[in-house]
């Protein structure tokens, strides 16, 4: 291992080599006893993306030669925010985002805390202001359930 500070300044492309950057391990939740529950969003780690689970935008950004990634990425997280927000305590996973074509199509599993008129009110609500935001028909579409989906204990 390389210890010396001054030789890494100069070389940044060594910085693997030192034992701080051994065994990272981010957005991995850990075992436990086997008494937490977790999502199947959480069960995976994130290198399984694309293998054992998909991702959470689907769009075409992010092809080569494409513009507008960036936008795209806030316009997911301000979607996301927006969604949260409306529908406070009622997401029980998380959301999945789908430009096809013109159309925006955003999934979420809902916990059925609200009675069945202000779920609709509020489905409503969503699309009209975010069609109105982005200029593009957008379509909610909600499953609710009873409780929250555990995927396995961990």
């Amino acid at each position: 291992y390389l210890q010396n500070k001054k030789t890494a300044k100069f070389y940044p492309s060594i910085r693997f080599l030192y034992p701080s950057c051994h065994r990272n391990r981010a957005a991995r939740i850990r075992v436990g006893k086997g008494d937490r529950p977790v999502t199947y969003e959480q069960a995976h780690h994130p290198h399984h993306i694309a293998h054992r689970k998909g991702w959470l935008s689907q769009h075409t950004s992010n092809l080569k030669g494409e513009d507008r990634a960036a936008e795209r990425t806030i316009e997911d997280v301000f979607i996301r925010r927006f969604v949260f927000g409306t529908f406070h305590g009622c997401l029980a996973n998380e959301i999945v985002i789908k430009r096809r074509g013109n159309v925006l199509s955003v999934c979420a599993v809902m916990l059925q805390k609200l009675p069945p008129q202000k779920f609709y009110f509020l489905i409503g609500y969503t699309e009209s202001l975010l069609s109105h935001f982005y200029k593009c028909p957008v379509k909610l579409e909600i499953q609710t359930l009873q409780d929250k989906a555990v995927y396995k204990y961990l």
